[in-house]
């Protein structure tokens, strides 16, 4: 049975949720998540969105700190453009009835926050918990909105596509790849389900659950960019991988972000004997673009030996403290850690893709009828290395630019119900016994990640890397085609196929640039290397 609906939407995060509440002005739509729909990296983002609201900021400040710290590779026009539209997309979410701190009493007069590259406070926030709030808001919004059907516990196994001859007078023909839905795992009853619909919008999040240590939840296996790929999708920039500075080094913690907002507010950070050092790395010292503080932790771990260094707010107020990072506060409480007393011990993680299907202006993608949004596209906007607090604006910004080019697309379907899919065929594959090779890859894939495509790479440890995760990718690839299709396979061909063009991009990069530092290549090569790495699958 094929399950039809005008727009399909594959995540749940403030990108697939913005955009689901504005097509269903349209027509039918089907939110596809594989957890339950709170369970998103937006949930967990802590320190704000960056847009221009403070008396002595502009537009043009926010532009040029987004273009510093892309290190050339930001695409002006569309940074111009997000920048721009940041401050309308806010005060819609507003509307929606997300609630912001405030300074004042006037419906935008917010409190706002400042982070690492920023020139100026312009981070709106909700105390520690602001991708909370937003999702909250979002999810309450879409749960009561009749035209938008919510299919948790679901997996997105492949994109469905078909070619057509597009004909110019007399002579020319020219296949182009059309997206018209998708194969779906409905993990509750272990059938593969396929969906047809009029636009499909690819909004999975990103890929950092590739590497061994991140502080992304386990969902973040790169789904989007693998499926988008598979189907003949551009993929972008993957080699620019974002490790975010500070993540709480604890045996029993897992995941636990500490939000660069703590070093906005002015918290320092030491070694074990208690010594500042970002001064050595950079003038801007602990507000420098995460690139750049990463590298330096990475490189005082490796000098000293020492499993974490430690940030440091103890010379603050107590109770602004525990105001500002209630969430923070309490976190750290549980692992013995009272940040009003002593230094938080951090690490850094993988954090964020900057890379990722390659969209246009409206998140179009080179497949018609498919668009990809968030952290599973490649905009343009991050360039090299993504500024504190852009992500969630992107978002909020493309999807409604998404939702714009989908209403006009949308007229041009001639037909927008279709009964000639194939069906998911299972024929010849059994109940796997073997489960201990999808777990022994999912391991192996993200230590050989964590230890050679790492903060700091060379092209032997790159080499080595590929030629590594190409004989897992064959190994799975026996497994995948001989077994029925579980939730667990599905994320583990997915992380395999990302690895493998994290790796392919970042061997093909001879330089260093923002987020991707090369030893044998230690210098930017504007001369050859200003432009994105793009990455097409060939059939």
């Amino acid at each position: 049975m094929i399950k039809k609906t005008d727009f399909l939407v594959i995540g749940s995060g403030i990108a697939g949720l913005s955009y689901a509440l504005k097509m269903a002005k349209l027509g039918k739509v089907t939110i596809i998540t594989k957890k339950q729909i709170q369970k998103t990296n937006t949930a967990l983002a802590q320190g704000g969105v960056a847009a221009v609201f403070g008396k002595i900021d502009s537009f043009d400040l926010h532009i040029e700190d987004t273009l510093s710290a892309g290190d050339g590779l930001c695409d002006k026009e569309v940074a111009k453009m997000i920048v721009k539209d940041g401050p309308q997309r806010i005060k819609e979410l507003v509307k929606q009835g997300a609630n912001f701190n405030k300074d004042g009493n006037g419906e935008y007069d917010f409190s706002l926050g400042q982070e690492g590259g920023h020139s100026a406070k312009r981070i709106v926030y909700a105390h520690d918990l602001t991708g909370k709030e937003i999702e909250d808001t979002l999810v309450k919004n879409v749960e009561q909105n009749k035209n938008i059907t919510i299919l948790e516990d679901h997996i997105a196994v492949n994109l469905i596509t078909f070619s057509s001859s597009i004909r110019s007078g007399l002579i020319a023909t020219q296949q182009e790849n059309i997206c018209c839905g998708a194969y779906v795992l409905n993990n509750k009853s272990g059938a593969i389900e396929t969906f047809y619909a009029g636009i499909t919008l690819l909004a999975t999040g990103g890929a950092s659950k590739v590497y061994l240590y991140t502080s992304n939840p386990d969902i973040a296996t790169g789904d989007g960019i693998a499926m988008a790929y598979r189907a003949g999708a551009s993929v972008a920039n993957l080699e620019f991988v974002q490790f975010h500075p500070t993540c709480l080094y604890h045996p029993e913690a897992k995941n636990f972000l500490i939000s660069e907002a703590v070093r906005g507010e002015g918290a320092f950070l030491i070694d074990s004997q208690g010594r500042r050092f970002m001064e050595k790395y950079s003038p801007d010292e602990e507000l420098a673009c995460r690139d750049v503080v990463a590298r330096a932790i990475d490189t005082e771990l490796k000098k000293t030996g020492a499993d974490s260094v430690f940030l440091d707010i103890t010379h603050k107020d107590p109770e602004f403290i525990r105001k500002r990072f209630p969430n923070i506060y309490s976190k750290c409480l549980v692992y013995g850690i009272d940040m009003t007393k002593d230094p938080i011990p951090v690490v850094p993680a993988a954090h964020y893709m900057c890379g990722g299907v390659a969209t246009d202006l409206n998140g179009k993608t080179d497949i018609q009828r498919l668009y990809a949004v968030g952290e599973t596209a490649c905009t343009g906007f991050h360039g090299a290395n993504r500024l504190a607090s852009n992500s969630l604006l992107e978002a909020l910004v493309y999807s409604h630019r998404a939702y714009q080019a989908s209403v006009e697309e949308f007229k041009t379907i001639e037909n927008k119900v279709s009964t000639t899919l194939e069906l998911w065929d299972e024929t010849d594959t059994t109940d796997s016994d073997e489960a201990i090779v999808v777990t022994h890859n999912w391991d192996e894939i993200r230590r050989l990640m964590w230890n050679y495509v790492g903060i700091v790479r060379s092209d032997k440890r790159l080499e080595r890397a590929q030629r590594r995760i190409q004989n897992i990718q064959k190994e799975i690839n026996e497994y995948y085609w001989n077994f029925k299709v579980t939730a667990d396979l599905i994320e583990l061909r997915n992380l395999a196929t990302v690895a493998e063009l994290i790796i392919e991009s970042a061997l093909r990069r001879k330089e260093s640039r923002g987020l991707h530092y090369n030893i044998g290549y230690p210098e930017k090569d504007d001369q050859n290397w200003l432009k994105p790495t793009i990455l097409k699958k060939r059939f």
